[in-house]
């Protein structure tokens, strides 16, 4: 018998670590609108019309644009920015599944809801689009040091600040386990 009903996850304040981390980047990093061309262009490298644009990676509908080349690695900017050099159109699930791995690390690995898992048909051939839109990309693809542009004494700045959010909600996380356990331990 199918299981119907699911607890959901508990979520802790120090779960939220990542959301914080990607507002520091998302604040501060360009996007670049591109021009229809560059739109036309990339949809086509994929095999895609402007009528038939779909997930890059698992042939579903699209309702987003994944980062080809992650924007954060290691709680810090990777250089690359929001440009279509840098993006990929896919959908919801395959966006969460994917996170921040490596797109063919991923799609050829065993990740929950990836497409290999989902068993998409004709997965090498999307593989193989992919890669030649990564060809494409890779020669216009924008990559910044952020430090060197803004300098480092104002760039570090901003990772102390981010730093002392996350040591913050670190400490928060222990005054809240400790009201949790009081709440349970009143309805047990």
């Amino acid at each position: 018998m199918k299981k119907i009903f699911k607890m959901p996850k508990r979520i802790k304040i120090t779960s939220r670590t990542s959301s914080i981390t990607n507002a520091f980047v998302n604040g501060i990093i360009p996007c670049l609108p591109p021009s229809e061309a560059e739109v036309i262009e990339a949809i086509k490298i994929l095999g895609m019309t402007e009528n038939k644009v779909v997930c890059a990676y698992c042939g579903d509908a699209y309702n987003q644009w994944d980062h080809l080349e992650p924007i954060v690695e290691n709680q810090r900017p990777t250089g690359y920015i929001s440009e279509i050099y840098n993006l990929i159109p896919c959908c919801s699930i395959c966006n969460s599944s994917k996170s921040g791995s490596n797109w063919l690390t991923w799609i050829r690995g065993n990740a929950e809801q990836n497409p290999k898992s989902r068993k998409i048909k004709n997965l090498e051939n999307r593989i193989t689009k992919i890669l030649e839109y990564e060809k494409w990309c890779k020669l216009k693809r924008t990559k910044l040091k952020f430090d060197k542009i803004v300098g480092e004494k104002l760039w570090n700045e901003h990772w102390k600040n981010h730093d002392m959010i996350i040591q913050n909600m670190k400490e928060f996380q222990v005054h809240s386990n400790i009201l949790k356990e009081k709440i349970d331990k009143h309805i047990s």
